[in-house]
């Protein structure tokens, strides 16, 4: 799959993993352009079964994203609608799409991250930031709205009601202790730290069967908001979803055979083992 022609990030493709890096303007502004690169993104991830990981970072060393284009936000109307009427907004769509690729997606924090740009953060699978340089914000409050890219609704799910409604309602700034301390992100890391970190583990996610990652995303996706016999009833679904298209059963097959559970050494050591029989197709 051809990553290229994109306006606001550059591509970079490596062994399963693909680094989309923004580089637009002075702040990585988050407006039409953006919102259409990522949309012809996702399409094409959407087709690709060679890329298991995507990680996003920016080449801005203060901002990851800046927040949705006030541009577009000035041609808003003033005219209250009905719940029948109300229609899905861009950046709705757009980071819906995202957060549905088949590809593990990884958010690499090294500056502000405010607004809609928190926004399309929350709706990658997972997030990591830098101490001493990420910063997060919900500002709408305060600018007479609301958050309006999935952002309310993506963090009651992440965090909570209580600490969803601190976020969303004080409209201050929240460094990245506070973010993993709250939830939002995954880890806090020190600057030298988080390269390596993301690194390593988008290495690691790569070397496993693309269509084992894909259930295992669409599953926990399908079933956070499920009451628990259906999600349980999801769970078997994108089970055999996976082994219809994996090496699963060969591989249990051959540790069966081997005895491979009952073997003390590998019990201690099950993270190296994981890693070796993905050798097994």
């Amino acid at each position: 799959m051809k990553y290229a022609g994109f306006q606001t990030f550059t591509t970079e493709q490596k062994n399963g993993i693909l680094t989309v890096t923004f580089d637009f303007g002075t702040v990585n502004v988050q407006g039409q352009e953006m919102l259409a690169d990522l949309n012809s993104l996702a399409m094409r991830l959407e087709r690709d079964r060679e890329t298991k990981v995507v990680v996003f970072q920016s080449a801005n060393p203060e901002v990851w994203v800046c927040h949705y284009d006030t541009e577009l936000l000035k041609d808003m109307s003033t005219e209250a609608v009905s719940r029948e009427d109300a229609q899905l907004l861009d950046l709705q769509v757009v980071c819906e799409r995202i957060s549905k690729v088949p590809q593990a997606t990884i958010a690499k924090l090294e500056g502000f991250a405010r607004g809609g740009a928190h926004e399309l953060a929350l709706a990658l699978d997972m997030r990591f930031a830098a101490r001493g340089k990420f910063k997060f914000m919900q500002m709408e409050v305060g600018m007479g709205i609301l958050p309006c890219g999935g952002g309310a609704s993506r963090m009651a799910r992440q965090v909570g009601l209580g600490r969803a409604l601190e976020i969303v309602l004080s409209a201050r700034d929240f460094d990245a202790d506070e973010a993993e301390a709250y939830g939002t992100i995954n880890k806090a890391l020190e600057p030298d730290e988080i390269g390596p970190y993301v690194d390593a583990l988008a290495q690691r996610i790569s070397k496993f069967p693309a269509e084992s990652i894909n259930a295992c995303k669409q599953m926990v996706y399908e079933s956070i908001d499920k009451p628990i016999d259906e999600a349980l009833k999801a769970e078997a679904y994108w089970l055999y979803q996976a082994t219809s298209k994996t090496a699963a059963v060969k591989r249990f097959q051959i540790a069966d055979d081997q005895g491979l559970e009952h073997d003390m050494e590998n019990q201690r050591n099950w993270e190296d083992l994981v890693m070796k029989v993905q050798d097994i197709n």
